[in-house]
């Protein structure tokens, strides 16, 4: 039996903000803006490269759970990347709030890249859902 996580719900409190932050200012493409039935709307956003996507709706019938999520309340999403500082000179062209890379060190969270898998960078959408940036030795197809 295989798994594939593809998509994963980000509570947020405004459709159209949310939209243009993660396709305008994220860069990710918008598969599906879509009215599915009267009051409810669906969208369905995915990175570049990623196999897994993000959804955000309104007025949709969900699994138990979900309606209680509170928007910002989502934090440690996490994307991975082969040039974290590539990654990061992206993002804040396109008007991201990022921190600075950094990595784990002796006395916690210090500035620049560390060792294989520890260099990371923090961004927030605009309901305060958290993302994290982790630099990869190699693509995923190659891992």
């Amino acid at each position: 039996m295989e798994y594939t996580l593809e998509v994963v719900v980000v509570p947020v409190s405004d459709l159209d903000r949310a939209k243009e932050f993660y396709a305008e200012r994220c860069g990710f493409k918008v598969d599906l803006d879509q009215e599915v039935a009267p009051g409810a709307r669906l969208i369905q956003i995915t990175p570049p490269g990623s196999r897994c996507s993000i959804a955000i709706s309104v007025g949709l019938p969900s699994a138990p759970g979900i309606d209680e999520m509170v928007p910002g309340s989502l934090q440690g999403l996490q994307l991975c990347v082969t040039d974290i500082a590539a990654a990061r000179a992206e993002l804040v062209g396109r008007g991201v709030d990022i921190s600075e890379v950094q990595h784990v060190g002796e006395s916690g969270w210090e500035p620049g890249p560390g060792d294989t898998w520890n260099a990371f960078a923090f961004f927030n959408d605009p309901d305060g859902n958290g993302w994290v940036i982790q630099q990869a030795p190699a693509p995923l197809s190659e891992r």
